[in-house]
């Protein structure tokens, strides 16, 4: 029986990293993929190790493992890292006949071990494409990286601020523009007036949080939200006088990259929801909402003028991320 070994961070998984997976998994009976991580890495290996799983799972002789590199010390030269390394895999992975790599480590590690060594795509002509080079700029690369993974990548944008400022049909709109997904405002699904208790307002939060979640793995680079879950704490003060510690730990679980403030200087629409409609509201309640981002240390642009300027306004800073 002939036992294969492939180690890598992976940092992303990418489909460089699957074509050398499956290069070493037709050549051999056994193939162990083993991924490496480290505490402070930018992505946790769990997570990684869960794409890795997930991207192996139709090829049925793979067997993936992670390890916790807390032995290996990059400052040191290649030939004192090697036996080491040797070392490792001998009590890890005992009674390894290959290893494959797209690395020019690779033949120097089974070189030190005494067993053989199977190279794919040393040079990147088949996928030139590098973990290192994802990460600095996803977007460029975003085709290369296995589709469990490109959610960790994907950009949240949320429109924020008081109501009828234009956030739904902005999130509507450019979601099109830019071939992604949009999370609308789940409160509309869930109440139809603002007569509403501490138990709905939690399922709102909880509801809108899943949703996002969700969301983001469909969405493509972008992802736009009509809401977040400060808007619905500044609701929660507003109409019931608290705010539960259940929206503030929803909180903590999204992060968004960046927040645009919709200043109320459109005309105010009722929709049979909306109650703050006058102008003395509109811009208090806006400074409620400025005020929030601001306690929390939050970047924001605002947005303001009329619907053509504020579409500009989005759109020119999301070209520019694209284009980063």
């Amino acid at each position: 029986m002939k036992r294969g070994l492939v180690i890598g961070r992976f940092m992303p998984l990418h489909e460089g990293h699957m074509g050398l997976i499956r290069y070493a998994a037709a050549r051999c009976d056994e193939l162990i993929v083993s991924l490496s991580y480290r505490q402070e890495d930018p992505i946790p290996g769990e997570l990684r190790h869960s794409w890795l799983m997930e991207c192996s799972s139709s090829i049925p002789n793979v067997r993936t493992e992670i390890s916790l590199d807390d032995f290996d010390d990059e400052a040191l030269p290649m030939e004192q890292r090697l036996p080491v390394w040797a070392a490792f895999i001998r009590r890890r992975f005992p009674d390894i006949d290959l290893i494959f790599s797209s690395e020019t480590y690779g033949p120097l590690l089974a070189r030190e071990m005494g067993i053989m060594h199977a190279g794919y795509d040393f040079d990147r002509v088949e996928y030139p494409v590098s973990g290192n080079l994802i990460r600095h700029q996803p977007f460029r690369y975003w085709d290369y990286i296995v589709q469990p993974a490109r959610s960790f990548f994907v950009k949240k944008i949320c429109f924020y601020g008081p109501e009828s400022t234009g956030k739904t049909s902005m999130a509507a709109k450019l979601a099109l523009r830019y071939q992604t997904k949009w999370v609308p405002e789940v409160a509309r699904e869930l109440i139809t007036s603002n007569e509403f208790t501490l138990s709905d307002i939690i399922a709102i939060g909880a509801t809108q949080t899943e949703r996002i979640k969700a969301m983001q793995n469909a969405a493509n680079k972008i992802l736009f939200c009509d809401t977040d879950l400060i808007t619905t704490q500044v609701y929660s003060q507003h109409y019931l006088g608290k705010i539960p510690d259940e929206l503030i730990v929803c909180e903590k679980e999204i992060h968004f990259d960046q927040y645009f403030l919709f200043s109320p200087d459109v005309p105010w629409v009722a929709d049979g929801l909306r109650d703050l409609g006058t102008k003395q509201m509109r811009f208090r309640m806006y400074e409620v909402f400025r005020s929030a981002l601001e306690v929390r240390d939050l970047s924001f642009i605002e947005v303001s003028g009329n619907y053509d300027e504020r579409e500009e306004i989005v759109t020119d800073f999301v070209d520019r991320l694209l284009a980063d």
